[in-house]
Parts: C-alpha cells; structure tokens; sequence
C-alpha cells in the first residue's frame, strides 16, 4: 500500500444520477468518514457530487475502467448505501460491482459495505456469485434484518451490523402542514392499468374531500417526472385530479423537506422519500414496491399496502383521509436516528484497523 500523509478512500455507489436518495446516502456517509482523508467518489453527474463533496475527486462510474484504475490510489474501497448487491436493475450492473470487489482484494485494498441492502437476487447465478464473493469484504453493516440472515449464512465470519438506514441520521426538520397532498411515486412494473386507475381515482377522491392541490414529486428526476404525463396520456388520471396536479422536480434535499413540510398527507413509494417525510414529521401512508418500502413503513409505524397487492380505491381512500393531518411522535423518530448511527461506528472500527 502507498504511503500517504492522510489515508484515501474510494466512495462507491450510484451518485450523480439525478437520485435525490443516493444524494442523501452520500450526504451521511461524508459526515461518518473519519477526517483528515482524501475521497474519491464514484458518479456520473461531477457536478451534483462537487456541490455535496467540493474536496473530492470525482471518478466516472459509467466507465469501469475508470473505478478500476482509481482502486490503486486509495487505502479502502467503501460501498456507500443503497442496494448495490442487486439484479433487479439488470445482471450487468451486479456484475459491475462484483468486479470492483474483486479487483480490490485482488490489489490488497479492503472493501466495506456501509449501509446496505442484500438484493433481490432473482438469478441463480446473482446468488452463486454474491455468495462466492461476499466474503471477500472486510466489514459490513445493513440497512434490514432479512440482508443480515442471508449475508450471515454466506460470509459467517465477516463482521456486521445491521440498523435502520443512514438516511435517518439527517436532521429532522418541524412540520408546519396546512397545504398540499405530496406524491413520491415512479413507475413500477407492479402496476398494470388497472392497478394505476385504482390509485388515481381514490387519490382524486381524498384531494376532493380535503380540497388540496397534489404536488407530483419527482424524487429520481428521469424516472418520475415523466409519470405524470404518461398517465394522462393513457387516460388514467380523473378530470378533478388533474386540475389539482403539478409535478415537482426537487434538486437538493432542502427543497425536498420544503415540498413536504406543508404537506397534509406524503404518500410514497419511493424508500428514502419515506424516510425524508418522517424526518419532517409528516402524515404519511405508504405504497410499497420493494419488501425495502415495507420494512421502514413499519419501523416508523406508518401505514403501507403492498403494490402487489392492491385494496380497492374506496379502501385507500379510507386509509389515506384517516392519516391527513395527523403527526407521528417525534420520540420515535429520534429512537430510529439513534439506532441508524450504528452504521457509522462500523464503519469507524473497519477504517481504523486498516
């Protein structure tokens, strides 16, 4: 390993992509990175990632070799938050990642998982791979108990942690309400046009009956900002909903917890967008795509219904009015904060025995 006055790290993860989540994500790990240091970050858009990390050098992560060359350059790789371990977004990109853990053993240099969730892995070859390589890390800490029992099972001696995810430890912010019906949703192959038409016309019946506007959040700007059009085009959104309808297009998490903190009801499907409510102390009901969704709704004890599993549009209207306006208890919200700073410590301890 190279000598160096201040020890260097390679911050691995999806960032730069127009993902406010992963902007958060990289938000809380540059707060438990131990300092002095010098960082690398993997993104695509350097731009976004030199707003929240000015001294870091930014590496492109569209280019595999790119992330490869830069593995010799630094004391420690670090996977930064999210589901990296995955092939839900395609084999390739599970590949991708398995690459870099590779390459960086292969160079000497340890591999710490901060944060992370352990799949879906649909393919048996997904599974064979992870479960050849997942040893291969040095330290690891989990965002869900179910990632915790399988990486058990396949690495037994890798040290690990599990918490609430780092998203938790942003601070939260006061709800002041009184306003606007806050969407976080995207596209998902759960919903056939059916499912859609269900969702819309029991929101268009609560926005009716609190006689609110419905802001149309765009948490990951490529993918959700178009949503709306596109159920316009295919005739799925009620006239009275769409004359309540605007989409939002946030670009800094400040402007997130402004849309949300006059909300009289959040209702999300996306994980971190829950997350970002809470902290705020919204009123919320959740939509769950992903077991991810489902796992936080019911930590912070928010109602939730399963995408693949629909009620009927009178159902969720019942649920959804029942949440307007109606505030968690902030005492929760600081017991989840407490327990996800255990992502951190992990990651303190590995760094140091490096």
């Amino acid at each position: 390993m190279a000598a160096r006055s201040v020890p260097a790290y390679l911050l691995c993860g999806y960032y730069g992509e127009n993902n406010l989540g992963d902007d958060a994500l990289l938000t809380v790990l540059l707060k438990e990175i131990p300092q002095p240091c010098r960082l690398l970050v993997t993104a695509h858009d350097a731009h976004a990632v030199a707003e929240l990390a000015p001294d870091a050098e930014v590496v492109n992560r569209r280019s595999l070799r790119s992330v490869l060359r830069s593995i010799g350059r630094v004391d420690a790789v670090v996977f930064g938050g999210g589901s990296l371990l995955q092939d839900s977004t395609s084999l390739r990109s599970l590949i991708y990642y398995l690459v870099v853990i590779t390459a960086a053993r292969f160079r000497g240099r340890p591999v710490l998982l901060w944060g992370q969730g352990l799949g879906p892995l649909q393919r048996p070859i997904s599974r064979a791979l992870v479960r050849a390589l997942l040893p291969l890390c040095s330290s690891a800490s989990w965002r869900d108990a179910a990632s915790l029992a399988r990486a058990r099972r396949w690495a037994p001696r890798l040290p690990m942690e599990v918490a609430p995810d780092p998203v938790w430890q942003i601070p939260a912010r006061p709800w002041r309400g009184g306003e606007a019906i806050v969407l976080c949703w995207r596209p998902t192959p759960l919903l056939d046009s059916a499912g859609w038409s269900c969702l819309l016309h029991a929101l268009a019946a609560v926005a009716e009956r609190l006689d609110a506007p419905v802001r149309w959040l765009a948490f990951h700007q490529h993918q959700d900002a178009p949503l709306l059009p596109s159920l316009q085009e295919q005739r799925l959104v009620p006239d009275s909903l769409a004359r309540r309808s605007s989409t939002v297009v946030p670009t800094t998490l400040d402007s997130v917890f402004e849309q949300v903190r006059t909300a009289r009801l959040v209702i999300p499907m996306r994980l971190h967008a829950l997350v970002l409510a809470r902290l705020a102390g919204c009123p919320m009901a959740a939509l769950s795509y992903d077991p991810k969704v489902a796992a936080a709704a019911e930590m912070a004890a928010i109602p939730w219904v399963s995408l693949d599993q629909l009620p009927d549009a009178a159902t969720l209207e019942h649920q959804w009015c029942a949440q307007a306006d109606l505030a968690p208890y902030p005492e929760q919200i600081a017991t989840i904060r407490r327990e996800a700073s255990r992502h951190g410590e992990r990651l303190r301890q590995a760094l140091a025995q490096i």
